[in-house]
């Protein structure tokens, strides 16, 4: 039985003020799969994150989810639809309370679950319930971590871009993190992991892509992808 395809990227040609940072991106995600799409900085990663969520429109190219289609569209739209980005740096509005914080996740999507997702993201995130009238700003970075994932969380995401979950957190953190990202594909949740943390990454997903210079250099099975030479000496130094 082939598994559903959730996200297609099809040579996807996009960057800002007419140059190009994505040079013909292939990459796609199954229903049930976590995904890894590695890379450095200045990679494209998030170039290619906020045109498939529709912040920017790409220059060539096609991007579908569930079949549609949704090439440029807005972000409203694609948001709608649940596909749904949890960016790099968190971008929590610091000065609404946490419950506020999580109540706009659901603002253009399952704002009728809202009761139900609220009760869902604080048992995944006991420390987000405590601290529900605190304002989101004074949360640790740990939290406010937290906080990103249960907004992204609170609109039933069919598929979850997670970019750069652990970036700035403590070793112990990071730890935390992963296996809340397992949870959540236990779960059933497909994601779509943007990471710099290569091994953990890997350790975690099914299959992998790696971009470099806007151009996936490398794609296949995360097992795989860990023993290939030339990933191993690009980002292992071994």
């Amino acid at each position: 039985m082939t598994a559903q395809r959730l996200l297609d990227i099809r040579g996807l040609r996009a960057g800002y003020d007419g140059v190009a940072v994505l040079h013909g991106v292939d990459l796609h995600v199954d229903a049930g799969e976590i995904v890894t799409l590695l890379g450095s900085n200045g990679a494209g990663k998030s170039t290619l994150n906020n045109n498939v969520s529709g912040l920017f429109r790409p220059y060539d190219g096609a991007v579908y989810f569930e079949g549609e289609d949704i090439t440029g569209a807005s972000s409203t739209h694609i948001v709608a639809r649940g596909l749904v980005q949890v960016p790099e740096g968190r971008r929590i509005f610091p000065n609404l309370t946490v419950r506020e914080n999580l109540d706009l996740g659901s603002y253009r999507r399952a704002r009728q679950h809202r009761a139900s997702n609220l009760e869902r993201v604080t048992a995944i995130f006991p420390r987000l319930g405590e601290r529900m009238t605190q304002i989101a700003g004074t949360l640790s970075g740990g939290e406010q971590q937290m906080l990103a994932i249960g907004r992204g969380l609170m609109a039933e995401p069919r598929l979850l871009i997670l970019d750069e979950p652990s970036l700035g957190l403590s070793p112990l953190l990071v730890e935390e993190m992963f296996a809340l990202i397992r949870r959540l594909h236990v779960e059933g949740l497909a994601l779509l992991l943007v990471e710099q943390n290569v091994v953990q990454s890997l350790e975690l997903a099914q299959r992998g892509y790696v971009l470099e210079n806007g151009r996936i250099v490398l794609s296949g099975q995360a097992t795989e992808l860990c023993e290939d030479p030339a990933l191993r000496r690009a980002y292992l130094g071994v």
